[in-house]
């Protein structure tokens, strides 16, 4: 039982970490939405764009862990989970892809309409994504997901109301971890005043999430009756004790400019909340389906438990360094120096073609790799992908690599003998 629930809480530890981490990147896409017009706002969607950039890609390994080790300790969980909520983790998968591309694209144009373009598709995909991934936590919290392959609704499961707030719930506390993580960011420019404007943010974002955790347990007293029982008494009331202490004291500290211990803080507060919920639940997964039904065999869990150990020994002391590297601001852009300069290719223009055409190719391969039952149909699909991403590249890359030329060979005239 102890190896059991040793994988277990590793999948809880990564879903925890990711939250709190990636969370609060979700939330930094939110406020760049929210930042308004005018230099000021582009001043705070630069200062929320600069300080996820260190971290951004790296935060995501905790969500390939929590997937990996649910796929291989609690396999029948698994594939329970990800068939019945097929249909909001696609979503939340395609809002990270497009969140990704937006961020890279992000430095590689000066156009004001394709920035806006840029930004508002990052700040949408930035909130589709916490909103679905906590829709399906609601799905599973109110015992809507039963075991079995798409053993459940594909749609009712998670639009209900237990998991329309939980997903109103991941956004809104992304945005507060955001705010207090931006305004203590900001302290090392404090010329512009952005500590101030993310602290007013992160009040507001604070009162929002409190107001929605409130109704949230007040439908679940209704529509999820397990889960409410489980989070007013025993582990889980304790845990919403010591995530309401905790919100409640990283308020105060940002109150008083304490914006580093005020991350901290907001952090145990969201880890908090995600722990009760764990502990209401147990000892089931799902309904009937308890952790004992559900893990692998012992061999299994054994190889998951050394897998993770002899990554940790690499990972930990590297996401370490760039943490520490990214809170000093050694990851700074004024602290890497200017960029590089490219007068030749200022005049760079993209073929207009280039989109329309790789549009049309990812739209095939997605119609084939879905609908067709041939092999040939999906080596055609994943080619056709191939060619949408260099035509996007094309399109939307750099203007460096716009306006590069092939390069052209030139011998010099061989040197004759002189008279």
């Amino acid at each position: 039982m102890i190896l059991r629930l040793a994988v277990l809480a590793i999948a809880l530890a990564g879903l925890v970490l990711y939250t709190v981490l990636a969370g609060a990147d979700f939330g930094a896409g939110f406020w760049q939405l929210a930042a308004g017009t005018g230099e000021r706002g582009r001043d705070l969607r630069d200062h929320a764009h600069r300080s996820i950039a260190p971290v951004w890609e790296a935060n995501h390994v905790w969500l390939v862990l929590v997937i990996t080790v649910l796929w291989t300790g609690y396999p029948t969980f698994f594939g329970s989970v990800f068939s019945t909520l097929a249909v909001p983790l696609f979503l939340a998968l395609l809002g990270i892809i497009f969140r990704g591309l937006c961020y890279a694209l992000h430095t590689a144009t000066e156009d004001p309409r394709e920035r806006r373009v840029i930004d508002a598709t990052f700040s949408i995909s930035s909130i589709v994504t916490p909103f679905m991934l906590g829709a399906c936590v609601g799905a599973i919290a109110s015992g809507r997901v039963p075991v079995g392959n798409a053993a459940g609704n594909l749609f009712s499961s998670w639009t209900n109301a237990t998991s329309l707030l939980s997903g109103f719930m991941a956004v809104s506390t992304g945005a507060f971890l955001a705010a207090v993580y931006l305004a203590a960011d900001a302290r090392r420019s404090p010329g512009a005043g952005l500590d101030k404007a993310f602290r007013g943010r992160a009040f507001a974002a604070a009162v929002v999430t409190g107001a929605l955790a409130l109704a949230a347990l007040g439908v679940a007293h209704s529509d999820a009756p397990t889960l409410f029982h489980g989070l007013t008494r025993g582990l889980g009331l304790a845990a919403v004790i010591v995530s309401a202490v905790a919100a409640l004291a990283g308020i105060g500290l940002v109150a008083v400019y304490r914006f580093g211990i005020a991350r901290i803080a907001a952090a145990v507060a969201v880890a908090a909340l995600l722990c009760g919920w764990a502990a209401a639940q147990r000892p089931y997964l799902l309904p009937g389906l308890t952790v004992r039904d559900a893990a692998a065999g012992n061999g299994t869990l054994i190889a998951v438990v050394v897998a993770v150990a002899i990554g940790a020994v690499v990972l930990f002391p590297s996401l370490a360094f760039l943490f520490r590297l990214s809170l000093a601001g050694r990851l700074d852009p004024d602290r890497r120096g200017p960029r590089p300069q490219h007068p030749d290719h200022e005049d760079a223009r993209r073929p207009a073609w280039a989109g329309r055409a790789g549009l049309a190719c990812w739209v095939i391969g997605f119609v084939l790799l879905v609908f067709s039952d041939v092999d040939a149909g999906h080596v055609i699909a994943i080619i056709a992908f191939a060619v949408a991403a260099l035509l996007g590249l094309t399109a939307l890359g750099p203007d460096q690599l716009a306006a590069q030329e092939s390069p052209v060979l030139t011998v010099p005239p061989p040197e004759g003998p002189s008279f």
